[in-house]
């Protein structure tokens, strides 16, 4: 730890929301700079060699970023990836020169992979080879603390008592070659997260929280790849305004070309056609291209090729039949939506606003977000579907069941069964 960290005392303060001493706020913040300066970005196999041998005799845990180009293109691929650890310095890898990266993951299969907010990289990471087997969550050790601000330059600064530099998150990381700055910016995401994940463990120990988070970060860690989601067009936005299936079937269509389209351009969907457009051409069902042409969203740049293009998507839709339209929603999995639990359940809606009441007191009481002392679906459907008898060993089940850790059923269940019983008929 440097000798810019805090204390354990400030960071306990700053984590129950005390805040810092004023001789901490009042002093300025130092700008964090790249210790080594930015490293060349390795793009071809025999620069990539050097950095898995390097990484490989390397000791400690492995610091690992990767930056994507959401809203630019299409999916979710890396096109930067940034690693540090103790004797092998920092690396920045371009994934488009080197799409494998397979035999630097062996190489630090072993260490410790500190990250922070895993769950957005890891599947990234795991398209190009890279899959950890333990793992360090800096932004969930951070919810987990009671920090109130977590993201990556909070918690550095916060924590450590530096300044990451800002605003070069949100850009087209496909750009090639990277500008400096980029790169800059890229390098100091992993400059100091591996002395971060050694002051939060301290603090989450000094809480009595760190079996706690291993059992979080081992469960993020052997989580399998999410399946592919069911019926995708269904998220289209404003799609709540869409109520009859032939105008579905419009949003199903032209969601489905847009989707081919941006997938062979290689473009976010979003800049190939809005989300906005696509609703109001399902609402309107359009008669011709000269009318879909009037509708916000097709404005006067869009080609006549490309007007016909999405007349032709909604003319499709106009003549299916109805066997094949859409149904108005998905079949639910698990309870209905809370705000219609009064009309359906009345006992299972008083069950299910004692047992939130509880985990929202037993949340403050521990200084962490409610959806990480256990997932609001997870009592959902505890409450909609509770035991016969509500017990600890019943309810610890039926948590068991619904993925919570061994930690969340030990804080969880004494609560929940009191719930259940104060509203049992």
């Amino acid at each position: 730890m440097t000798d810019a960290q805090e204390t354990a005392e400030d960071t306990a303060l700053r984590t129950t929301g005390g805040g810092p001493p004023d001789d901490v706020d009042s002093a300025p913040i130092p700008l964090l700079e790249p210790h080594e300066g930015i490293p060349p970005v390795v793009a071809d196999a025999d620069a990539l060699a050097a950095v898995v041998a390097a990484f490989a005799a390397g000791t400690g845990p492995v610091a690992v970023d990767a930056e994507r180009a959401s809203g630019y293109r299409y999916g979710q691929r890396a096109y930067l990836v940034q690693l540090r650890r103790e004797g092998a310095g920092t690396a920045l890898i371009d994934p488009v020169g080197c799409p494998d990266l397979s035999a630097l993951g062996k190489a630090v299969t072993d260490a410790e992979w500190v990250l922070h907010a895993a769950t957005q990289d890891l599947p990234c990471l795991r398209e190009i080879g890279m899959t950890p087997t333990r793992l360090f969550d800096t932004e969930l050790a951070g919810r987990l603390a009671g920090f109130a601000r977590v993201g990556l330059g909070a918690m550095v600064e916060n924590v450590l008592g530096y300044a990451l530099e800002k605003g070069h998150s949100a850009v087209d990381w496909s750009t090639r070659p990277l500008p400096e700055p980029w790169l800059r910016y890229a390098a100091l995401d992993v400059e100091l997260l591996v002395d971060l994940r050694d002051a939060l463990e301290e603090e989450l120990d000094r809480q009595g929280k760190l079996d706690w988070a291993r059992q979080e970060f081992d469960a993020i860690a052997s989580a399998p790849p999410p399946p592919p989601r069911k019926d995708p067009w269904r998220r289209t936005s404003g799609m709540h305004k869409v109520r009859r299936r032939r105008q579905m079937a419009v949003v199903r269509e032209m969601w489905t070309a847009r989707d081919l389209i941006a997938q062979r351009r290689d473009v976010s969907p979003g800049k190939v056609l809005g989300d906005g457009a696509i609703v109001e051409a399902a609402l309107n069902m359009p008669p011709n291209a000269q009318a879909l042409a009037a509708l916000p969203g097709f404005g006067n740049r869009m080609s006549r090729k490309q007007l016909e293009q999405w007349q032709s998507a909604v003319e499709r839709a106009k003549a299916l039949p109805e066997s094949e339209l859409p149904q108005p929603g998905q079949p639910l999995a698990g309870p209905p939506p809370p705000r219609a639990w009064a009309d359906k359940d009345p006992v299972a809606a008083a069950r299910l606003s004692a047992a939130r009441a509880a985990v929202s007191e037993l949340a403050e009481r521990l200084t962490m977000p409610q959806e990480n002392l256990i997932t609001p679906d997870t009592v959902r459907r505890l409450c909609w579907e509770p035991p016969r008898v509500a017990t600890s060993d019943t309810v610890a089940e039926i948590l068991s069941s619904h993925g919570a850790r061994a930690w969340q059923v030990e804080q969880v269940t004494p609560i929940l069964v009191k719930a259940l019983g104060e509203t049992a008929v």
